[in-house]
């Protein structure tokens, strides 16, 4: 029983994915408006009808990706030496996934554009962030160590801040025609983003 959840659970993983890279790369060939759902489906091997059983829309097939890695991130969150600030663990997160996932993919890149130049893209963004923001305050918050007597305004603004210095990052780097690796920018970005959060001096420096 067990084993049969497993694998159901990896097909439907491998569904969602399989979407995912369709709606990306058709969506980077024609641009949004012109993509359908119904294309993105047939270019994915499914029928519509199991579009729908994963995803509510276009733009949530697209942000898929964005969305599974700041997931990832608030796992590595939770993984990280309980001594850390919340900052410093959040910094620290971030180098962890990267170092597991490797250097981000072409996709990071292209999603980041679309989102840039398509209003309806990133309002999901942002709504999925807003999100996203929640959980990360949890964590920030379960960590014991946000300082306002046990209120939930310290972590709400730094999980906030987090994603805004992420977003910063990625944009900075799709500006730069990623002449740099993402995660030297999202380090200056983020130890510049420290400041009112942590006074640990930065650890990945050499």
């Amino acid at each position: 029983m067990q084993i049969t959840a497993g694998l159901r659970e990896r097909k439907k993983a491998e569904t969602r994915q399989a979407v995912h890279e369709a709606a990306l790369r058709l969506t980077a060939e024609h641009g949004l408006e012109h993509v359908t759902v119904e294309a993105i489906a047939d270019a994915a091997n499914i029928s519509r009808r199991t579009f729908s059983n994963y995803f509510a829309s276009k733009e949530d097939a697209l942000l898929y990706g964005d969305e599974q890695r700041i997931r990832l991130l608030v796992e590595r969150i939770r993984t990280r030496p309980a001594e850390e600030s919340a900052w410093r663990a959040l910094h620290g997160a971030v180098r962890d996934s990267y170092g597991e996932l490797g250097g981000p993919e072409r996709e990071w890149a292209i999603r980041a554009r679309l989102a840039k130049r398509h209003p309806s893209l990133l309002a999901r963004q942002l709504a999925s962030h807003a999100n996203l923001e929640r959980e990360l305050a949890q964590v920030i918050a379960e960590r014991g160590d946000h300082g306002d007597h046990g209120t939930a305004t310290r972590p709400r603004v730094m999980a906030a801040a987090f994603l805004v210095a992420m977003r910063i990052a990625t944009h900075m780097w799709t500006d730069e025609q990623e002449s740099r690796p993402l995660v030297e920018i999202m380090d200056d970005v983020l130890d510049e983003m420290a400041r009112p959060f942590d006074t640990d001096p930065p650890t990945h420096r050499s």
